[in-house]
């Protein structure tokens, strides 16, 4: 049996309605993998919901290093914006005829990850995931869908970034491949310049592209989880444009640009 781990995120999340195209494309191309024998399990952001709720309760958004900023308040919205993000992707895939459910970190212990201290306080790295979690759901024949809210050895809420998350998970089950789905469609050695898109990239490249700053802002915790999945166990990396009509299976099988990170 193989395993698939979608991440979304970006302007992909700009609708949560059951009528997003996003959606029920993604739902049609996981109906499928399952059909084939493929075990999926979705992974989402929101920051956008984040950064909007936070505003509407008069917090500033902060960032460092490409993760955000996050105190004990703040982790309380951040948890109700991801929250509410769950519950609407998981009523768009099911209205379009997946089984899936939402959870999060705390469910089942599912995820455990520690702060990464000061300055980001309750963001944390890289989690620890119990995969039987997953595969009992998928033994029922459901679809997980994770929010990136882990837990840490206290029970405390502890705010992972998504793509750091998927990273993890991709590695804990091993997955055949990790798809990271945006709003872009390559990696750019200059993000200024589409021109300089790559459609692969080395774990080493990878490395110096962090280093260099050219992967910055919200580029470099996906590139770092690129690196952490394929280090985990994870066989293969994608990156996607998912706002593309059913940029999954169009990833899959090569038919828009993609950037695949190698080891």
């Amino acid at each position: 049996m193989s395993h698939v781990v979608v991440k979304l995120g970006g302007h992909a999340l700009d609708s949560l309605s059951p009528r997003s195209a996003v959606l029920v494309d993604l739902a049609q191309d996981i109906e499928k993998l399952r059909a084939s024998g493929t075990d999926v399990v979705v992974v989402h952001g929101g920051g956008p919901q984040i950064a909007e709720l936070l505003g509407l309760v008069g917090i500033e958004s902060k960032f460092h290093e490409g993760l955000r900023i996050t105190d004990a308040k703040t982790m309380g919205y951040v948890a109700m914006a991801l929250g509410h993000v769950n519950q609407q992707v998981v009523a768009a895939l099911n209205s379009a005829g997946l089984t899936s459910t939402g959870l999060n970190g705390a469910d089942g212990t599912l995820m455990t990850a520690t702060s990464l201290g000061m300055p980001w306080d309750r963001a944390g790295g890289a989690p620890k995931v119990r995969s039987e979690v997953l595969t009992a759901l998928w033994n029922a024949g459901i679809t997980p869908v994770v929010s990136p809210v882990a837990v840490d050895d206290r029970g405390e809420l502890i705010n992972c970034n998504a793509d750091t998350a998927a990273g993890a998970i991709a590695g804990a089950i091993g997955a055949t491949i990790l798809v990271l789905l945006s709003d872009i469609d390559q990696l750019r050695s200059d993000p200024e310049d589409a021109s300089t898109a790559l459609s692969s990239v080395t774990s080493s490249q990878v490395k110096e592209l962090i280093a260099s700053g050219a992967a910055r802002e919200g580029m470099r915790p996906k590139m770092t989880a690129a690196l952490d999945a394929l280090s985990g166990g994870a066989s293969k990396i994608l990156m996607a444009n998912g706002t593309r009509p059913h940029a999954l299976s169009e990833a899959l099988s090569g038919s828009i640009p993609t950037t695949e990170v190698l080891k």
